[in-house]
């Protein structure tokens, strides 16, 4: 959401959402994506002859740029490094810090990087901020008949994605290696309108908005 194109402010109301969630109590890993500047650069590593995992290598760090820009930002609210492994987000969650993560190596995504290191600490809830009000029955962007689903399972859910594996810039509303995830540990899953950050409040006090998936 952050960086299709780049958006400094949402980043900063992002960085907001995070401070007031903390003070809520709320345990917090935020994942960012690299976005369109992640899939130009893989684009580019492809042009120079490079294979996936070098292009998922560059992806992953277009996405680590993303994720320092909140640490820094954070300040001392994080560990002050970006996440590169799941024992360290686990450590640095253990400190009362929020954790910040982009990739982590080649192959999977950031959703999958975020149903990752939910399995690892446990958590009770993913949410998935995108640039839809949530799961529709196929690509709105494509069809003007397209409608949004309330909620559904996760077995349904792999019936409405395009795609079934992973490759380089993936891009479509929820990964498969992290719908496999999740589903496998039964672990909700919210699909928002990342454009609107209130939208994380309005899943947390309970409201019905975008699209549950369990």
């Amino acid at each position: 959401m952050v960086a299709s194109p780049i958006n400094t402010k949402l980043i900063s109301k992002y960085v907001d959402l995070a401070i007031k969630l903390r003070e809520q109590g709320h345990e917090l890993v935020v994942v960012t994506g690299g976005g369109s500047l992640a899939r130009d650069f893989i684009v580019i590593a492809k042009n120079i002859g490079l294979n996936m995992q070098a292009q998922d290598e560059i992806a992953i760090s277009v996405s680590r740029l993303f994720a320092q820009l909140f640490v820094k930002k954070l300040d001392c609210l994080t560990c002050n490094q970006v996440s590169s492994t799941l024992e360290e987000a686990a450590e640095c969650l253990e400190k009362g810090k929020i954790v910040v993560m982009g990739g982590l190596k080649p192959g999977i995504t950031t959703d999958a990087v975020a149903a990752l290191v939910a399995e690892r600490v446990s958590a009770d809830l993913v949410v998935k901020g995108t640039d839809q009000d949530g799961v529709f029955n196929k690509d709105p962007r494509k069809h003007l008949d397209a409608v949004k689903l309330d909620c559904l399972s996760f077995s349904d859910l792999g019936k409405v994605l395009s795609e079934s594996k992973h490759k380089a810039g993936i891009h479509q509303i929820i990964d498969p290696e992290a719908v496999k995830i999740l589903s496998h540990k039964r672990m909700k899953l919210i699909v928002v309108n990342g454009f609107k950050p209130e939208n994380v409040l309005a899943v947390l006090k309970g409201e019905r908005v975008g699209t549950t998936i369990s």
